[in-house]
């Protein structure tokens, strides 16, 4: 082949296959293997995921505070009910509403239970500020999450699907904060944290429903 004929040659192919490149690649874009790297790096960083997490326990919290309100409205209205009907002497009618008042201060308590302990749960995740403080953190969170959801499964399923949420949020950043930076994880100490957190907010709870709802005549206080 002349000298001419095979520098074109050479050329012509280095065209095509920089085009090649092109098309296989995308315009513009970095070449395949510093994508490929680009896909196995580290996870997003642990601070804006941390308070989006920590924005949604807010959000619910307020949702928290407008379920007690309800739960308190209700509660004055199955209370005179109760009181009137005794007044009245209609002992069936008063132990009707007497069992739905029980019913709901149930669920009031563990709706105020449940705020008292996402309060804890926020205060602790504001004062993060340090990597290896997460784990010790977050793993009593979580299972203080846990338990509320549970909990308010009954009382108000919405709530109690967002908590999944945020629940599912924390335990991925823990796990991502440990591969990082290969921290060790206590969970026997975690759950009695997570414990403590829980029967803090079961006892300051109970003093509240006593200040809160009056006793009903005839009967022991709601426990």
């Amino acid at each position: 082949m002349p000298i001419r004929e095979y520098t074109y040659f050479i050329l012509k192919v280095n065209f095509m296959s920089g085009s090649f490149d092109k098309r296989w690649e995308g315009t513009n874009q970095p070449p395949l293997a510093t994508r490929v790297k680009n896909m196995v790096r580290q996870p997003p960083p642990l601070k804006p995921r941390l308070d989006a997490a920590i924005k949604r326990i807010n959000i619910q919290l307020t949702k928290l505070d407008q379920e007690s309100n309800r739960f308190n409205e209700r509660d004055k209205s199955l209370f005179n009910k109760v009181v009137e009907a005794y007044a009245a002497h209609d002992t069936q009618r008063a132990n009707i509403y007497a069992n739905e008042l029980s019913e709901l201060r149930k669920m009031a308590k563990m709706t105020m239970n449940a705020k008292l302990a996402l309060d804890q749960i926020a205060l602790r995740l504001e004062g993060l500020t340090e990597l290896g403080d997460i784990a010790h953190t977050l793993l009593p969170v979580i299972g203080v999450v846990r338990d509320i959801r549970s909990g308010m499964a009954s009382v108000n399923p919405m709530i109690s699907r967002e908590l999944g949420e945020i629940s599912n949020i924390l335990s991925g950043i823990v796990m991502d904060a440990g591969s990082t930076s290969g921290l060790s994880i206590n969970f026997e100490s975690a759950n009695e944290d997570a414990r403590k957190i829980m029967e803090e907010a079961a006892t300051v709870a109970e003093s509240k429903m006593k200040d809160t709802f009056p006793e009903l005549p005839g009967r022991q206080p709601i426990g």
